[in-house]
């Protein structure tokens, strides 16, 4: 049994980036089957952020609080540097006033995607690093979205404050607090033990989050009528300029596991917070590129993937971080 769910998750994670590109095309087909899953969403994204706590300990927890650096560094890249780009991308095609633009900035410095967890796992990256870094910045999204929104566009929007704190405690905060609970509970012996179990369901339900928003935004397309040609292939850029600017500013760490932690940081959203606050307070076409953004956020991860294992196997990555081959990351 335990030999059988090991193999599973093995394989599940071995043929990851097929799975996801999968999930989104089978969400589209069938939009009528699964939109009515949405409010599912959150407790998946628990289940999943729990499963990557479970592994971590209190003193690793305060380990990554211990760099304060890497943190502003991060911050810096997301909400700074990315919205920047994204005003600038959307301004420049579109026009300032466009409301396209409103929707690339949203995007940008809506909150760290918890799904990050799962490819900086995946990747032997620093989980415990990754997982503070949402907290705090889920934890700031009700004061940074505004600010960026009104300095950008000189106007303020109304949020949910609470409904935005509940979204944090259900999402990260609760679920991360038990992992580590039950991790530090078992003597740290809980991972390896319920992984047979644990691994696998958590791809599968990754790849339910990603099938549901694909239903959920599929109605939306039709939005896009003759800009498309033009939207998608930016959304394309700011999304992989966003993993970009991070692994730029990620060699600075020299640090193996920050460089992968922060780089898929930097890359990912948390999309579901940004599709409900597009739909709830702007127009649709405000939404358009948020809701792009789930169709290319998750197999962009799985390029990164890719990437960050050759360029660690690389001797440009030895000349930069000073570290010989034998003493890479352990893939």
């Amino acid at each position: 049994m335990r030999e059988n769910g090991n193999r599973l998750n093995g394989l599940l994670e071995k043929y990851l980036f097929l799975l996801t590109p999968v999930s989104l095309i089978l969400g589209f087909l069938l939009s009528e089957q699964f939109k009515s899953g949405v409010n599912a969403i959150p407790w998946l994204f628990a289940y999943l952020t729990f499963v990557m706590a479970s592994g971590c300990s209190v003193n690793s927890i305060r380990d990554a609080f211990r760099m304060p650096s890497a943190m502003l560094l991060t911050f810096s890249l997301t909400h700074i540097v990315a919205p920047l780009i994204a005003y600038g991308i959307g301004a420049w095609v579109f026009g300032a006033d466009s409301p396209y633009v409103v929707g690339f900035v949203l995007f940008a410095v809506i909150p760290l995607g918890v799904s990050s967890v799962i490819w900086v796992s995946l990747s032997k990256g620093h989980v415990p690093f990754t997982l503070a870094m949402i907290v705090i910045d889920t934890a700031l999204s009700p004061f940074v979205i505004p600010l960026a929104l009104e300095t950008m566009f000189g106007t303020s929007i109304e949020l949910d404050h609470m409904g935005m704190l509940a979204d944090l405690l259900l999402i990260v905060v609760a679920p991360t607090i038990l992992g580590v609970l039950v991790n530090e509970l078992s003597r740290y012996r809980f991972k390896a033990w319920s992984a047979p179990v644990c691994g696998p369901t958590s791809k599968v339900a990754l790849c339910t989050v990603i099938m549901i928003n694909a239903a959920a935004i599929a109605p939306y397309m039709v939005e896009l009528k003759r800009d498309m040609v033009v939207v998608v292939p930016l959304v394309v850029l700011l999304v992989s300029l966003c993993y970009l600017i991070g692994f730029a500013g990620s060699l600075w760490t020299r640090r193996p596991d920050l460089m992968i932690a922060v780089t898929f940081s930097s890359g990912m959203r948390n999309i579901s917070l940004g599709l409900v606050l597009a739909l709830s307070y702007f127009s649709p076409l405000t939404a358009v590129p948020v809701v792009l953004a789930i169709l290319i956020q998750q197999p962009f991860a799985t390029l990164n993937n890719a990437f960050m294992k050759a360029f660690m196997r690389s001797d440009l990555y030895k000349k930069i971080t000073g570290i010989p081959s034998a003493e890479q990351v352990r893939y």
